[in-house]
């Protein structure tokens, strides 16, 4: 097989284990713990001399004969949809140029304008101990996430009356698939998410697909 992904699925490494899943992708996953300084040896730092997971290793080979090397968590996924997947409108790959640009746009507006506030939320409502969670740091990031979930509850509805129930398009596309693995961590804010009804629905649609089930199951 030409693919390997590096990283435990709990983790940003869900994001190109759950685009090769949705895509049938046969592939390798080595699932390197980071909590284990496994991200920290000189055999991964040749890989990533950063030290993070996930990497996406395509051993196809780009135009030099090499391995393609793909850092970064979105990165990988949307790599995975371009290039492993059928731009046939059916799948997660961008059929077209705008579903290509929809999809751009949104994984980056949810790295700059959800990802770390999400995050905050996820760790200070759920999942550090109790005793270490500090409730104003989860106020504070939930305040900030009302504003870019306002901006997604009015494109989703723009969206509904064009009959789209999607990001991108009428189908679960590589955008989708971007920003849910981020306001999925938002979830512990319930009152945040139910003011937001478009957006808890679409986001309920997309982390509940087997594709992702499959992928959150191996941990």
């Amino acid at each position: 097989m030409s693919l390997t992904i590096y990283g435990i699925a709990a983790s940003r490494a869900v994001r190109p284990l759950w685009a090769a899943t949705e895509l049938g992708v046969t592939f390798e996953h080595v699932p390197l713990n980071y909590q284990t300084g496994a991200t920290r040896t000189p055999e991964f730092l040749a890989i990533n001399p950063n030290g993070h997971i996930p990497v996406v290793v395509d051993r196809r080979g780009g135009d030099d004969g090499g391995d393609i090397v793909v850092w970064e968590s979105m990165a990988g996924a949307l790599y995975i949809a371009r290039h492993h997947g059928q731009p046939d409108g059916l799948g997660i790959t961008p059929a077209s140029p705008r579903e290509d640009a929809e999809a751009l746009r949104w994984s980056f507006w949810t790295v700059n304008e959800c990802e770390s506030d999400a995050l905050t939320l996820l760790m200070h409502r759920l999942v550090m101990p109790p005793e270490r969670r500090k409730p104003e740091l989860a106020e504070a990031a939930e305040r900030r996430l009302a504003v870019p979930l306002r901006v997604i509850e009015q494109h989703l509805a723009a969206q509904q009356a064009r009959g789209q129930s999607h990001l991108a398009a009428a189908r679960f596309t590589v955008a989708d698939l971007c920003v849910a693995s981020v306001l999925n961590w938002a979830r512990p804010a319930r009152a945040l998410m139910q003011a937001h009804p478009l957006t808890l629905d679409w986001l309920a649609r997309c982390i509940e697909r087997p594709a992702h089930q499959a992928v959150k199951a191996t941990g």
